[in-house]
């Protein structure tokens, strides 16, 4: 006997979790990160906004089958065909590439947002879904236009937290369910810039707001009691901490995100992340085959040596390595790793790169009705 389906459409912002395990292990020159979990554990918290009735039929199913695994709708993935349904149709045209659709599993069909129901899936192309079966009741009438229709995958889950409900009025009600998720997939990440073997994360959507920085080094304050306190270093290396935000509109951008988060794999991946803080300001133009770059001072000679750093040209981002620093007069001279190929204007932007990874094993994905959005701590790396 199948799964039961719990049909109600989400009317709120959607909650997805995804949680690793790493270990991290640190040194005093950098730090081992041992992956306890291939794949993450999804959870995801639906809301809905329901009436008396459909309050009373939350309640009964949870009554029911609360300790059983259900069939629950990725509203999260949802997606509208690409061409009016009919009953006995067995295909429905929509883009199967930016949601979890899967060969022999279900798919939720949704009409005018009401309570869904399934249909099974026998086969995916990459432009509409097979289905084991015409579809019959699935549908209120012998056509149904496009617009009225939203079909999501179903995925089979466990309830993790206690389903709650909230009568505002005897008609109108919030009901929240979470639900762990089985079988994570295996995502593949998505195509970036690379530097140096690293992914670049350059992706617009990203913001800083407000810019939450943080400048620390891992360090041991000695206090004796009887004269003054000694800070003695515990580690060679200086730690940049950051939080990001990532917005995601639409299907295709939301799918995006999460499989480059899917790719960092909580704490283990590392990746190159702009500061976007336009640190090198450049005081002479660059011809297309120089290495020197002529910029105002802002750190120790030795500091800009072994630096990774981004130039926004008019043909794309460029990525380099200063190989040494000297002064001249009032401004440094730079020596990067090779030539842009390119000439340089004066106006041009030059960021920092900094190599990072997550700081957090659980991530937190907030899909509203317009826009998904996550925020990340990252913190600076060695390798």
């Amino acid at each position: 006997m199948p799964e039961p389906i719990w049909p109600f459409p989400a009317a709120q912002e959607i909650t997805e979790v995804l949680e690793w395990r790493t270990d991290v292990l640190q040194s005093q020159a950098g730090e081992q990160r041992i992956a306890l979990r291939s794949r993450p554990r999804e959870i995801v918290t639906l809301q809905h906004r329901l009436d008396a009735l459909g309050m009373a039929r939350a309640a009964e199913l949870v009554r029911a089958g609360f300790a059983g695994e259900w069939r629950v709708p990725l509203w999260h993935m949802a997606v509208q065909p690409t061409g009016d349904v009919a009953q006995g149709a067995t295909e429905i045209a929509v883009d199967t590439s930016v949601a979890d659709f899967r060969a022999g599993d279900a798919v939720a069909v949704a009409v005018d947002g009401r309570e869904a129901s399934v249909a099974e899936i026998a086969d995916i192309e990459a432009d509409r879904l097979i289905l084991a079966e015409p579809l019959a009741t699935q549908l209120p009438g012998a056509s149904v236009a496009a617009a009225r229709i939203t079909v999501a995958p179903v995925r089979s889950g466990i309830p993790s937290a206690p389903v709650e409900i909230v009568r505002r009025r005897q008609n109108d009600g919030m009901v929240t369910a979470t639900f762990l998720l089985r079988d994570a997939p295996d995502l593949s990440a998505p195509v970036m810039p690379t530097y140096l073997g690293r992914p670049v994360q350059t992706d617009p959507s990203l913001t800083r707001s407000p810019i939450t920085a943080s400048l620390r080094r891992a360090v041991e304050y000695v206090d004796n009691g009887f004269g003054p306190v000694v800070v003695e270093p515990l580690r060679d290396l200086f730690e940049r901490g950051e939080a990001i935000t990532l917005k995601a509109q639409g299907a295709a951008e939301s799918w995006a995100l999460r499989c480059w988060l899917w790719s960092l794999r909580g704490r283990q991946t590392s990746f190159w992340l702009p500061t976007w803080g336009r640190e090198l300001q450049l005081r002479a133009a660059m011809t297309s085959g120089s290495t020197l770059m002529r910029v105002s001072p802002v750190a120790e000679l030795a500091g800009y040596v072994g630096r990774a750093i981004l130039l926004e040209m008019p043909s794309g981002f460029r990525f380099r390595t200063i190989n040494a620093a000297w002064a001249d007069g009032a401004d440094h001279r730079l020596t990067l790793s090779s030539s842009l190929g390119e000439p340089v204007a004066i106006g041009t932007r030059v960021h920092s790169l900094t190599r990072v990874r997550s700081d957090a094993d659980r991530i937190e994905i907030r899909h509203g009705a317009v826009a998904s959005e996550v925020t990340l701590p990252v913190v600076e790396v060695a390798e």
